[in-house]
C-alpha cells in the first residue's frame, strides 16, 4: 500500500492501552477512524477508539475479521505473537513491517543488527543454558544485567549482577529463557531520538530528549537534552540510520546512552514512545499524528519544536497529585485507568516553557 489513505478509513491498531488510545486520537483529528484489536477487557484505548475486538490473539477467526475490516493495520507494542502476524499479513498491510518486530523482538537479535549497522552497542554474550552462563560471566565480568531476550519491559526480566557469583541465582530465575548478559555502560546520561520515516523515505527526527528512570521505568524526559550541536546532529543520524536499514514506516523510539566516547545504542522501540510524549505539547505535530500519516502514506509533518518541555511520568501513587495539577498549567493527559496500580502508568504531564530562540 503506497497510496495515501482517504478520509473515512479505518487504521486497525493492535494493542488497546494509552498508546492505542493517543494513536486512536490522532487518527480521529485526520480524519480516520480506528478498530481496536486487544485480548484484555476494557482498555484505555476502547474508550475513545470507533471498534475494539477483545479477542486473543491466537484466535485466527477474530484476526481474519480485524485485518478484513481495516485499511491498514499498525501496533502500540511489539511482542506480538508471529503466528497472528501471518495471519493478518495475508489480508491487510502492516506497518511498520516484520523486520522490525523481528528485531526489536529479540535483544541478541537487535544486538547484531546494530553492530552491523556499524553502531556501538553494550559488550553482550548469548545466555541459553548454565554453560552459556559461566561462559558469558567470565567474558562480560559484572557489574552486569541478565536480561531476557524476549518479552522483557520497564525493568521486568532482568537481573543484576555485581558479584560473578550472582550468575548462578539469576540464571536460576530466569528458569531456562533464552538471556543476554550486557556490561554495564559509564554513561553520563540516556537520551531518546523519536524518529519517523514514511513509506517513500522522508524521515523526520524530533529534538533528542533526555530521560530519568527509576526502578527501570521511565520516570521523566527533558527537552532539550544535555547535548551540544554535534551530539544532537549524530544523535538524529543514527536514528535516520537505522530506520532506512529497515525500511520502516512510522515513529520509532532510538534509545541512546551518552558516553565519554561517543553514543551507545540501547534500544530501539518500533512505535511510539514513552519518551516522546513531550512531543503532544512540544511541536505542533507530536509523535502521535507523526505515526498515523506515516502508515496512511501521508507526508510526514514537521517535527519542529516550539517550546522546552518536561514530561513526567504519573505512575501509581502519583495520581494523589491530582489536586494540584488540575490547578497547574501543565497539560495533563490521563490514560483512563480506574484502577490504580502501583507501578501503573496511568497518565503523564508536560510542563511547558516557551523557547526564545531555536536550539
Amino acid at each position: 500500500m503506497n497510496d495515501p489513505l482517504p478520509q473515512g478509513a479505518k487504521i486497525g491498531i493492535l494493542g488497546g492501552g494509552q498508546l492505542g488510545r493517543m494513536l486512536s486520537v490522532a487518527a480521529s483529528r485526520l480524519g480516520f477512524t480506528t478498530h481496536i484489536f486487544e485480548p484484555g477487557a476494557n482498555p484505555p484505548a476502547g474508550q475513545v477508539a470507533h471498534k475494539i475486538t477483545t479477542a486473543s490473539y491466537e484466535d485466527t477467526k477474530a484476526l481474519q475479521a480485524f485485518a478484513q475490516s481495516v485499511d491498514v493495520i499498525t501496533y502500540e507494542f511489539e511482542n506480538i505473537p508471529t503466528s497472528a502476524l501471518d495471519v493478518l499479513e495475508k489480508i491487510c498491510t502492516i506497518h511498520p513491517g516484520r523486520k522490525s518486530l523481528a528485531v526489536s523482538q529479540d535483544r541478541l537479535i537487535e544486538k547484531k543488527f546494530l553492530t552491523g549497522l556499524g553502531l556501538k552497542v553494550a559488550p553482550y554474550a548469548d545466555v541459553t543454558n548454565a554453560e552459556d552462563a559461566t561462559g558469558a560471566i567470565a567474558s562480560i565480568g559484572v557489574p552486569s544485567i541478565l536480561k531476557t531476550r524476549r518479552m522483557g519491559y520497564d525493568g521486568k526480566g532482568q537481573m543484576r549482577l555485581i558479584e560473578a557469583s550472582d550468575m548462578t541465582s539469576a540464571w536460576q530465575v530466569m528458569d531456562g529463557a533464552a538471556s543476554i548478559l550486557e556490561g554495564f555502560i559509564d554513561f553520563t546520561h540516556e537520551i531518546s531520538v523519536i524518529a519517523a520515516r514514511a513509506s517513500d523515505g522522508q524521515v523526520a527526527c524530533y529534538d533528542p530528549g533526555e530521560n530519568v528512570h527509576k526502578d527501570g521505568i521511565l520516570r521523566s524526559t527533558q527537552v532539550p537534552a544535555n547535548l551540544n550541536t554535534s551530539q544532537r546532529m549524530d544523535a538524529v543520524l543514527i536514528a535516520a540510520k537505522i530506520l532506512n536499514a529497515l525500511d520502516y514506516v512510522g515513529v520509532m523510539g532510538v534509545e541512546l546512552f551518552v558516553t565519554a566516547d561517543g553514543f551507545i545504542v540501547n534500544e530501539i522501540a518500533p512505535r511510539v514512545h514513552n519518551s516522546g510524549h513531550w512531543t503532544q505539547n512540544g511541536c505542533d505535530i507530536c509523535q502521535f499524528e507523526q505515526h498515523i500519516r506515516a502508515v496512511a502514506c501521508w507526508p510526514l509533518g514537521d517535527g519542529a519544536r516550539h517550546s522546552d518541555i518536561r514530561m513526567e511520568n504519573l505512575i501509581g501513587a502519583d495520581m494523589d497529585r491530582m489536586a494540584e495539577l488540575r490547578k497547574s498549567d501543565a497539560a495533563l493527559h490521563l490514560y483512563g485507568k480506574s484502577e490504580v496500580k502501583p507501578g501503573r502508568k496511568m497518565g503523564h504531564v508536560n510542563f511547558r516553557s516557551l523557547r526564545s530562540s531555536p536550539s
